[in-house]
Formats: structure tokens, C-alpha cells, sequence
């Protein structure tokens, strides 16, 4: 058994050191199954608290070091992904946490900390949906972001056999009544489900069709359930030190909370059936966009069953098409992902929450674009899209006055006066920020959404899910086309939807809008002079031009 000198040394223990200290634990003659239990009996000892304490520590500064896997660009964050990933270790269940320590041990000593990441979060859910929404990142170290794009379609964490008896078991009888042959293989992996193909006879026509049941894993339920209480106490234990991280109170709760009510989705199968019915009639009339049928009477709380989309992920894809098509295939996706929900006639427009490479499949024979996995999901009003709309716009007319205006009309409730004043000074200056030789991109507007919440401003969950989408579309373009001109693409998706459909021009947008933007579009140019005069002051004078005269304030 471990000992108080032992448990002292593990904080500054190298591999071979901490290998020999697990070995007073586990005997070398031991199976694996020995070994395991013998740790998770150290860590529910009398020890236990301060080895799970000792090990976190052990984990973060060495095992999968954070200094090594925050990049440059968000530095500034690094001590709060620190204390996230301790608490997490040390909280985990014994029963869990005895399994990765052992599987670390297990690795060779040269492993690559994003290797080491991936076997440490095999099994939670939460974090390799995390893993997921990052893949793309293009600030990400590239091994970093080689690693997680392998959760986007590589999770390897259960067996064909465990998904087909959870078949078996829900279906029953009607495995027989239908025909049902189900493949000896798993086609894919999600972080909280697997996809087997089968074949099944139509009662009605007698026809032998192929389809897939996407299924919940056997492990999800129990792991989801402590995923979810370790996010809630997570949040708590964090968010007390919020003035540690620079960020305002209850951000960093409320934060939390969005995500749990997010994740919770991925585990409710019934509802994203219902969802599935939604997509497919939002996309029924959009050329090339295909989206999956469900077979309602093959579907129980969890499997769903639905017709197979043909098609492989759109990065591999893509490396295998000429320029052109890539370029298509660029303009299909922001199609798909953006004009579409945001042009929707409807009230309440949904949006595909979730759309990492892994579910986005492009089939070479149609060119056809098909959208899966649609648990993740939200929705925009269409106030809420008018200013969403107006608010990018801005941003990259760079009109600080007209942005603060659009932040007002974007939040869950009014601000008051200190926070107004906040805003309104952080607009300014993350503006004048902003190179002048470019204009300035949709994902800077997101970046400015996200950093001004991060400041203490409440936007609504949907719109912070949008942004996040627009970051994940923006690194996958960038993967397919290299192209990083998503604003351009977008307004003309958006004008192009509005011709093909016959729908007047001002829809989301008023006409007053559109003169609005067309006004601001004319006086750019003279902005940008006016910014480049101002910092030419700044730096060869001592008292800088009066930014009264700048145009930013018309």
C-alpha cells in the first residue's frame, strides 16, 4: 500500500518514479483487473483524498501538461482549463478514475500528451464533446488539433456486441416481425452513441431496405448522470474564484448551466426524433441538402432508426476534390449551416447545434450534402436573426455606435448603466484592436460576442451556440478551401436564397436596414482614415487626434 512518504513525493515524481510508487499497489505478477481494483481500494482508503489530490496535480503539470495544450492565444485561460481538468480528476468516481490511471500507467513513457488526452477522457462524454466543438480551432496547435479531430469520427470506447444486444433488448420481438439484420460491425462513434447499418423488410411495399439504428451506449447513462453533477459542483468550485480569472460573477455558473442543458440533449433520443422530422422539412425544397428519415415504428428512448445518407466526412472529402469543387463544396456547407436557418420563414428558425466534420457527410456521385446527428439543437427568432444580422454587419463596418446599439437589442435583459458603460468602452477599444489593412470577419464578431459575455453580459444560450457554430464552420472551410472569407460567402448565400425563393429582399432585414448598412458601406473607407490618422497621433504626438472627429461615432 501507498505511504505518507510515497503520497509526498508523487508532485515532482517522474514517470519511472510514480511507475515505481504504483507498483507498491500492484504487484508485477498482477492481471489488469488486479491492478485496477487495487487502485480504486487506494483511492476509497483512508489515502484516498490525498492521492486523488496528489494524482490531479500529477496529471495536469506532467502527464497531459496544460502549458502544452493551451495555445499562445489563450494563455490568458490557461489557469482556469488547469483547475477545470484537476477538479475533474479529482472528483471522478473511484470506479472510473482507478481505470485511467491504470491506462496511463499502461502507455509507453514518450507518449504524446494529445494522446495521453484522448485516453483520458474516453468515457466522458462531456469532454469529448468538448473535444469535438474545439477539433477545428485554427489556434490550436496542429497535433492538438490532429488529435481531436479523431473524436469528430475515431471514439473507439465500446463493442459491436454491447450495441446489439441493447437491440435486442429494445426491440424484442420485433426483430423477427421485421426482418431485422443487424452488421457484426460498428459503421461509426459518438461521444454517447454508436451506429450499426442494418437491413429491414417494409411490411407494406415487402421491399428488403438498408438503414442504420444509432444507439445510446450502455455505459452513457451512469457516466452522463455523474458528468452532470461533476459540471454542476465544477461550476460552483470555479466559479468562487472568478475574480481569479478576470472574469464577472455568475459567468462562469451560468456558463456551465448552458452547457449541461446542451449536453442533455445528446441523451434524449425521443427528442431528437422529433428534431429529425423538423430538419427535414426546413431543408425540403434546398438542393443538395439532405437530411436523415426517421422509421418511427423501429425507434424506442433509445435507438433511433433512420434511412443511411451516403457519404463520407467532408475533410476527407475534400482532399480527394479539385479547387472548384471544393469551392462548391464550401458554399454548400455555408448554405446548409447558416442562410438557410437564418433566411427561414419560420418564427423560430432551428439551427444544427453540433456540426463538427464528423457529421457533415458528402457523397462524390451527388455532390449532395447530407446533415446528421441532430441532437444538438436551437433556435433564433426572427428579432433575434434581424440583429444578429445587423450586429456582424457592424462589426465588420467597424461602427462601434451601431454594434453597441445591436448588443442592447441581442441580450436575455436590459443593461444597466455601469455594464452599458463597460460594453460601450469594450466595443471601442476591440475595434481599434482589429488590424485596419483587412476588414473585419464574421468570427471577429463572434470573438467580440463571447469576450463580452465572458465580461458579464447575458446573451441568450441559442446565440452563444450560434457562435460557436460559426467558429466550427470557419475552421472547416478553412480546412476544405483555405478560404477565409465566410462573411462574403454568407451574404451571398443570403441574397441568392431570397432570389431562388422569391422572398423580398428586407426579410430578416427591413428596408431601413439594408439603407442603414449601404450608409455605412459608403463612409468605410473614411473610418478606416480617420483610425489610421488617429494612431498616427497617438504614436508621434503627445496628445492624440480627439476622437470626436472620428467617423466611428456617426
Amino acid at each position: 500500500m501507498l505511504d505518507l512518504f510515497a503520497l509526498a513525493q508523487l508532485r515532482d515524481a517522474s514517470p519511472d518514479q510514480l511507475r515505481a510508487a504504483f507498483a507498491q499497489l500492484c504487484p508485477p505478477d498482477s492481471t489488469r483487473d488486479d491492478r485496477i481494483a487495487m487502485v480504486r481500494s487506494a483511492l476509497e482508503g483512508t489515502f484516498g483524498p490525498t492521492l486523488r489530490t496528489e494524482m490531479a496535480r500529477w496529471i495536469v503539470d506532467h502527464i497531459v501538461p496544460v502549458r502544452a495544450l493551451v495555445p499562445h492565444h489563450y494563455q490568458h485561460l490557461a489557469p482556469i482549463v488547469r483547475d477545470a481538468m484537476e477538479f475533474e480528476v479529482a472528483h471522478l468516481s473511484a470506479e472510473r478514475l482507478a481505470v485511467k490511471l491504470i491506462e496511463q500507467m499502461e502507455l509507453p513513457a514518450a507518449t504524446r500528451a494529445e494522446a495521453r488526452l484522448l485516453r483520458l477522457i474516453s468515457k466522458v462524454p462531456g469532454l469529448q464533446k468538448l473535444g469535438q466543438v474545439l477539433a477545428r480551432n485554427r489556434h490550436l496547435r496542429p497535433s492538438l488539433r490532429n488529435a481531436l479531430s479523431k473524436l469528430e469520427n475515431g471514439i473507439r470506447d465500446v463493442s459491436a456486441t454491447d450495441i446489439r444486444a441493447v437491440i435486442e433488448q429494445e426491440l424484442g420481438p420485433k426483430i423477427q416481425q421485421y426482418g431485422i439484420e443487424i452488421s457484426a460491425s460498428i459503421l461509426s462513434e459518438a461521444s454517447v452513441s454508436a451506429v450499426l447499418r442494418f437491413s429491414w423488410r417494409d411490411p407494406e411495399s415487402g421491399e428488403r431496405l438498408r438503414a442504420v439504428f444509432k444507439v445510446l451506449k450502455p455505459h452513457i447513462p451512469a457516466c452522463f448522470a455523474e458528468d452532470m453533477d461533476l459540471l454542476h459542483r465544477m461550476a460552483q468550485h470555479l466559479g468562487s474564484k472568478h475574480a481569479q480569472y478576470g472574469f464577472a460573477p455568475r459567468v462562469i455558473q451560468d456558463t456551465f448551466r448552458k452547457v449541461r442543458q446542451l449536453l442533455e440533449h445528446e441523451i434524449d433520443f425521443t427528442g431528437e426524433q422529433r428534431t429529425l422530422a423538423r430538419a427535414a422539412e426546413a431543408y425540403r425544397n434546398v438542393r443538395g441538402i439532405r437530411i436523415p428519415r426517421v422509421i418511427a415504428h423501429l425507434c424506442t428512448s433509445q435507438i433511433t432508426a433512420m434511412t443511411e445518407l451516403p457519404g463520407t466526412k467532408v475533410t476527407n472529402a475534400a482532399r480527394k476534390l479539385s479547387p472548384s469543387h471544393r469551392r462548391k463544396l464550401a458554399e454548400r456547407l455555408t448554405e446548409a449551416l447558416v442562410a438557410v436557418p437564418l433566411c427561414s420563414p419560420d418564427t423560430a428558425a432551428m439551427f444544427h447545434g453540433d456540426p463538427h466534420a464528423g457529421n457533415l457527410l458528402y457523397d462524390p456521385h451527388t455532390g449532395d450534402l447530407g446533415l446528421v446527428d441532430w441532437a444538438l439543437t436551437e433556435s433564433l427568432s426572427l428579432d433575434q436573426r434581424r440583429h444578429l444580422a445587423l450586429f456582424v454587419a457592424m462589426v465588420t463596418l467597424r461602427n462601434a455606435t451601431a454594434v453597441c446599439l445591436e448588443i442592447d437589442a441581442l441580450t436575455e435583459q436590459p443593461l444597466r448603466s455601469a455594464q452599458r458603460t463597460m460594453a460601450n468602452r469594450f466595443v471601442a477599444g476591440y475595434l481599434e484592436a482589429l488590424p485596419l489593412a483587412t476588414r473585419p470577419q464574421i468570427t471577429d464578431a463572434m470573438v467580440l460576442l463571447e469576450r463580452l459575455a465572458l465580461k458579464g453580459v447575458h446573451f441568450p444560450g441559442s446565440l452563444i451556440m450560434f457562435s460557436k457554430v460559426m467558429f466550427t464552420l470557419d475552421g472547416i472551410l478553412r480546412d476544405i478551401h483555405g478560404d477565409t472569407s465566410l462573411g462574403p460567402r454568407v451574404a451571398r448565400k443570403f441574397v441568392e436564397r431570397w432570389l431562388r425563393r422569391h422572398v423580398p429582399v428586407g426579410s430578416p432585414l427591413a428596408p431601413a436596414d439594408w439603407l442603414n448598412i449601404a450608409v455605412n458601406g459608403l463612409i468605410y473607407g473614411g473610418r478606416v482614415l480617420v483610425d489610421l490618422e488617429h494612431k498616427f497621433f497617438e504614436q508621434h504626438l503627445a496628445s492624440p487626434l480627439p476622437r470626436s472627429l472620428a467617423l466611428n461615432n456617426q
